[in-house]
Parts: C-alpha cells; structure tokens; sequence
C-alpha cells in the first residue's frame, strides 16, 4: 500500500542518517540540557559555545533534551538549531528530530501521547485548581501571568507567573532560593496527588514540571536505544533529587556531568573531548 511504502522510505531514510560514520567517536553522544547547561536560563546560547558544540560534532554525536516546547528551544539555541544539533529533544523527548527530520513515532517505538489524555479531564482539572488556589494563596512580592503552562507531555507551574521579566525571574529565584516556596509547593502536591503516578521535577528560574512519572528526559533515551551508542555523556544542572536532570544524570546507562553553568559545560568538554 501507498502508506506502507512511505514507511518503508522513511525508515531507509533514518537508516542511513542515522550513520555517523564521520565522527571519530560514532558510538558516543552527548547530550545536553539547555536552561544553566548551553545557555544561561531562558537565554540565548553564545557564539563561544556554539562554536564549541560545533568542534564537538566532528568528535561524536551532539544532542538537546528540554521539557519546554520546539519554539522555546528555538528561540534559545538559534533559529538553525535542527542544523546544529543531531538529536533535537523536546518535551523530554515527545517530540524528537534526528538531523533535520522529525522522528516518526513507528520507527523509534515510541507511543507518543499526550498529558491530557493520559490524566483525563476529570483530574487535570482537580490538578489545575489546587494549583491556583495555592498560587492564590502564597505571599510573593510580584505575582505576573501564566502560572500554568499546557503543554503536549506535562504542565508546567510558575508561582510568579511566566510573563515576568529577566530582572524578575531573578529576583524570585533568590527569593525562592531562601525559602524553599518551590520544594513545599511540590511537597504538597505530590501529597495531595499521591493517587495519581506523578512526576514533580524542579527546573529553572521560576517554576517546576508536572507530567506522568517515566516521561521525565530519559523519556528521550528511547529514541537512541538501538542506534548503537555505548556511550552516553549527559551535562545538566538540576541533577540533583527532585531536580528535572535528575533521572537522566543518574540513569545506568548514562555517564552524567553535573554543571553549574555554561562555562563549566565547556570546561568539562574540552577536558574529555579535546
């Protein structure tokens, strides 16, 4: 049939791209968070980095995994960002793009599906108000909009609001850093939901992650299982418990780099790589 021929090309397709022949170390790849990892948070990637990640590509296979959409990370590593990566992540891998092309959910064996159909109607909404209410309810400084991002695999909740400025973000990191608003915040969540298989996973300036526990980024390790990698490296900043790198950077079959920024991430490349 018609669609089983355009199966069939596309996989011939993927098999051959998937070759990576031209590294000197094809069987190794490095992953990346973005957010404190390439970039500084909600930032753009520097030319310095891009450069280095460029250097890198000759040496193995370069990849991104986020839990924020295709156009955030767009917008932070560049609009040629399918270009400069060989594996692009988002959502934890929900979405996934190997040199260019967008990974058909057939050939990588992933079901790809979404929060809401995963958690229903009748819950999601139970989540959502409890959510407000507490936002409504803590005494913050400066309280802006969007508290609750919908996204395709998670939501993703921000007691000062997404809409808040650079200056602000890191005005309440600080604020929250000293109080500890986000760790009680998913503290009481994760008790008031403890019915539902729920992943709560601190990232960033300003919020933190609500999805279905095993779509956290080892979610994306699915899409290179049978690629034929026996090494690899995963850079992140919030490895720690309860830190959205958390399951990656402690996963057996990773080898996990905890950094504090971007200028250690290169610090530590040009330590293993060059």
């Amino acid at each position: 049939s018609t669609a089983e021929q355009s199966t069939t090309l596309v996989f011939i397709i993927m098999s051959s791209t998937t070759s990576f022949a031209d590294r000197k170390r094809p069987d190794t790849i490095c992953l990346f968070d973005v957010d404190g990892t390439l970039t500084p948070a909600r930032l753009s990637m520097s030319d310095e980095m891009r450069a280095l990640l460029q250097k890198l590509r000759k040496e193995c296979v370069v990849g991104f995994v986020g839990g924020s959409d295709f156009p955030k990370q767009e917008e932070q590593l560049g609009s040629t960002v399918l270009a400069d990566f060989d594996y692009c992540f988002s959502e934890n891998g929900l979405t996934a793009f190997c040199l260019g092309e967008k990974l058909p959910a057939q050939l990588t064996q992933v079901t790809i599906q979404s929060f809401i159909e995963w958690i229903g109607d009748e819950e999601y909404n139970k989540l959502v108000n409890f959510i407000l209410r507490y936002i409504a309810d803590m005494d913050l400084p400066k309280k802006r909009g969007t508290f609750v991002e919908f996204r395709k695999g998670m939501i993703n909740v921000s007691p000062i609001g997404r809409n808040c400025s650079q200056e602000e973000r890191n005005e309440f990191e600080k604020y929250d850093l000293a109080r500890g608003l986000r760790k009680k915040f998913v503290s009481d969540l994760r008790a008031a939901f403890s019915h539902l298989e729920l992943t709560f996973s601190i990232g960033g300036q300003i919020s933190f992650d609500v999805f279905p526990t095993g779509w956290d980024k080892t979610y994306c390790l699915r899409h290179i299982k049978d690629q034929g990698f026996t090494k690899i490296h995963f850079f992140g900043d919030k490895t720690y418990e309860g830190g959205n790198d958390y399951e990656i950077y402690s996963h057996p079959a990773v080898e996990g780099h905890s950094v504090k920024n971007p200028e250690e991430t290169m610090k530590i490349l040009n330590e293993l790589f060059f």
